[in-house]
């Protein structure tokens, strides 16, 4: 079980500023944002291993670097429709609670600098699944990025597998 790996080399916040900087990526279309402090590594997830009665969204665990990766599939997450076949798939590497996860995603995109100022809260039409893992949104030209809060999306799954 292997996985290619690079790690984002950008700072994390600039408090200094009031900037924040998000690795943005894209499931199933939508832009979501996670802030780059959160993010350990963006790696092509390869052999994954299916865990016997995990949650549903427990795509498998993988070796990445000598470490044992839980992998999460966000768009079972998410609630959105499987992906055709697993060509192109990408993960973000990140730590919770002193366990190593990978949120499989559909698509890395650009690291992005933007005022602290400009999150907004959650509107109140957004899909109760997605505000659910939510910690705000950004209006950028055109499309809205979603923040994911990883104590939101990994927290209650963490609960649930231990139970």
């Amino acid at each position: 079980m292997t996985a290619t790996s690079h790690t984002p080399g950008a700072a994390a916040n600039d408090s200094h500023s009031g900037q924040i900087q998000y690795v943005t990526v894209f499931i199933g279309g939508q832009l979501f944002g996670l802030p780059i402090h959160k993010v350990h590594d963006v790696f092509v997830p390869e052999s994954m291993t299916r865990v016997p009665l995990s949650a549903p969204e427990v795509a498998g665990v993988l070796n990445l670097r000598g470490r044992i990766v839980t992998a999460i599939n966000m768009r079972r997450r998410l609630g959105l429709p499987q992906r055709e076949g697993n060509h192109g798939i990408m993960a973000v590497g990140i730590e919770y609670r002193g366990e190593s996860y990978g949120l499989i995603i559909d698509e890395v995109g650009e690291v992005l600098n933007l005022d602290a100022s400009g999150r907004e809260a959650n509107p109140a039409n957004l899909d109760g699944r997605w505000a659910e893992i939510s910690g705000g949104v950004h209006r950028l030209s055109g499309q809205l990025m979603v923040i994911l809060d990883v104590e939101r999306v990994l927290g209650r799954m963490q609960g649930d597998m231990a139970a």
